[in-house]
């Protein structure tokens, strides 16, 4: 009984408001309330009303909402409702929604605080929480894009994808001007350089040009060095390979003559110093023909040593496998003859570029983040403590993957078109990354460990991913604890089990071979793996994305493919070289894709600074709190020590570390 204050916000992009009127209901513990139907305002931001409730509501459970149109049904976006109880002293409930609000059915939103199953003693939310999921399992169903590969959302096209899923007219606008600007300028190049003579490296600066970053004029000057070539493994745009070495590899066949090189390598293995970088993963993967020329692969094996400076540098390349009943394949050292040691590392950069953006950027960034948005949505109800917790971490990753599979690995599309790994070469190298993956090697603690890489100081990825890891799991370890009393809390919450096993058995084809839980029995173990799905979602798909542009614009130092075999003598020149890399509009075309993806988006939401609040009271809001000042702490580490750098790393720092995997 009183007077209580409603506040309803919309959302702040074009069209998020409404001009239909909207119903709204009050759900008590004790009774529930019918408003009445208002126009809210909806086109503002903030609408404020009182409304006098004769009967005694209790604490405020639900709010349900429910839009009327007379002749334009446009859909509303609702951030969240807020309602104030009688009284000068009455407690304030806030209603969550974060949502497009569409048709005229009525929808429920449970009041913010987080609760299991076990917060709800009375089942006053069971009912809620069995028909949401409901719903949401007809909504977001599992598709698989190709067979033997991970699962995906059921969406052949963007209009498959739920409303809420779609990217807001902001993000839209700039990612298709982007990506019309890229074209153009590609045009613009293939215009200008159709006739023009491609017998040089130095050419390849005919096409290099919009909006280079700073680094990457430092790799175009500085590409043939081995210092820049070893250095990409620990801090480039795929620091996911480097390993030290236990052994030398079985692979490593040493022709006659090189008892010299065997021994320098046992020297460094015996002293902790030696690694190695492997692409056996590309052996036996069909290349692709492009415009009826055959493409070419490798699958390379690069030996390493770390200085006392810090410096990797390479030993010794080898490009393929050895064969049973053939010569052992040439070693190409850095005594070689320039060109043919040149031409060998660019044979690596182009391995690297092919399981840089199949394997640790779409694998394990893209498809795994949208392996943990569908089975959150399938499986933890809004209310849950867990689903606020990861929900903002999975914003337009559904939409940008679907974009994905239809413009840049689809038939005909961008792979096809210039990757030597296109024309189904990809899918194949994609299901072999996938049966290989494992929970320990998404989760830096364990990974740096097993790669060998933990106390390595000239590793400021390793650096850098364990710290963050390490801020997040604090996060996640504050949530977890504020929910879950003790271990049986955990292995008692049915809906949590559900979502851990659908991740696993389901989204990933029954990964628990590979370490992945079926169950989560512990709190600390809900925190490791709540932690590896924001991880994965946030800090680690940057490592590996926002590199592209640095390290990929100067086409050289990461061909996109390679038109002639790999060399089997030391016999090389540079028109060998020139033959080999990319044609012009090959490179162009790389170029323009690299600007597109790689550049700062203006449009994102860096790390833990999203403007949702998907909880309500002050313990959670204290946390988030905290969070954002350890991200801001780290974020100054960083910057200090990068002002010491020749080369600063950055693709780390919270400050530009982006909150889900949304380009």
């Amino acid at each position: 009984m009183g007077v209580y204050r409603v506040r309803v916000s919309t959302g702040s992009s074009f069209y998020a408001g409404s001009n239909n009127q909207v119903q709204l209901w009050l759900v008590g513990q004790h009774a529930e309330a019918k408003l009445g139907t208002r126009l809210l305002s909806c086109r503002l931001q903030e609408t404020e009303f009182e409304v006098d409730v004769k009967e005694y509501l209790g604490p405020l459970l639900f709010v349900k909402i429910r839009k009327w149109h007379l002749l334009q049904n446009d859909a509303w976006f609702c951030n969240w409702i807020s309602v104030q109880g009688p009284g000068a002293s009455g407690d304030e409930f806030r209603f969550p929604c974060y949502r497009w609000v569409e048709g005229n059915s009525v929808l429920t939103l449970p009041e913010g605080t987080g609760r299991t199953l076990a917060d709800d003693p009375q089942g006053q939310f069971k009912k809620y929480r069995e028909e949401e999921l409901e719903g949401r399992r007809k909504l977001y169903q599992w598709g698989n894009w190709k067979d033997g590969l991970i699962l995906n959302v059921a969406a052949a096209n963007l209009g498959d994808l739920p409303t809420d899923e779609r990217f807001l007219e902001d993000k839209k606008i700039d990612f298709e001007a982007s990506l019309a600007k890229g074209l153009l300028d590609l045009a613009v190049k293939d215009s200008f350089n159709v006739l023009a003579c491609w017998n040089d490296l130095d050419d390849f600066k005919k096409i290099f040009w919009c909006g280079q970053s700073k680094l990457a004029v430092q790799v175009r000057d500085s590409w043939k060095e081995d210092a820049l070539f070893g250095y990409q493994f620990l801090n480039g745009a795929n620091p996911m390979l480097l390993r030290r070495s236990s052994q030398l590899p079985a692979r490593l066949v040493f022709p006659p003559g090189m008892e010299e090189l065997q021994a320098q390598l046992e020297k460094e293995l015996q002293g902790g110093t030696l690694f190695e970088a492997d692409f056996s993963l590309l052996d036996g993967i069909k290349a692709n023909v492009i415009l009826c020329s055959q493409q070419h692969l490798a699958a390379p094996l690069v030996m390493l040593k770390l200085q006392s400076d810090g410096k990797l540098l390479p030993m010794a390349i080898q490009l393929q496998l050895p064969r049973v009943g053939s010569p052992p394949p040439p070693i190409f050292l850095p005594t070689d003859p320039p060109m043919a040691w040149l031409l060998a590392k660019c044979w690596v950069r182009s391995s690297d570029f092919q399981l840089h953006e199949l394997q640790s950027h779409l694998l394990r960034g893209h498809l795994m983040a949208e392996v943990i948005a569908v089975a959150t949505m399938r499986c933890l109800p809004s209310i849950h403590p867990i689903f606020k917790l990861i929900i903002p971490h999975l914003r337009y990753t559904m939409e940008i993957n679907v974009r994905a599979r239809a413009g840049l690995v689809s038939d005909l599309g961008i792979f096809d078109q210039v990757v030597s790994t296109g024309g189904g070469g990809h899918v194949e190298l994609l299901r072999r990354a996938g049966a290989s993956l494992t929970y320990r090697s998404f989760c830096p603690p364990h990974d740096l460990a097993d790669r060998g890489l933990l106390g390595v100081k000239s590793s400021y990825y390793a650096q850098d991913a364990l710290r963050l890891w390490e801020v997040i799991s604090r996060y996640v370890e504050g949530i977890v604890n504020l929910h879950y009393k003790t271990d049986k809390a955990v292995k008692e919450d049915l809906e949590l089990q559900t979502w851990c096993r659908e991740i696993t058995e389901i989204g990933l084809l029954g990964a628990q071979d590979q370490g992945f839980p079926i169950s989560l029995e512990s709190r600390d173990q809900l925190c490791c793996f709540v932690t590896m799905c924001i991880f994965t979602c946030t800090g680690q798909h940057s490592s590996v994305h926002l590199g592209q542009l640095d390290w990929y614009a100067w086409v050289p130092n990461a061909p996109c493919t390679m038109r002639i075999p790999p060399p089997t003598t030391k016999d090389v020149t540079l028109e060998t070289v020139m033959a080999t890399l990319p044609n012009f509009h090959q490179a162009s075309l790389q170029m323009s894709i690299t600007w597109q993806l790689g550049r700062r988006q203006p449009i994102m939401v860096t790390l833990g600074q999203h403007e949702e609040e998907y909880f309500s009271g002050p313990e959670p809001k204290a946390l988030l709190k905290k969070f954002r000042e350890e991200l801001a702490a780290l974020d100054k580490e960083i910057e200090i020590r990068n002002a010491k750098l020749d080369m600063p790393y950055e693709y780390l720092r919270p400050s530009i570390v982006e909150n889900s995997v949304a380009i």
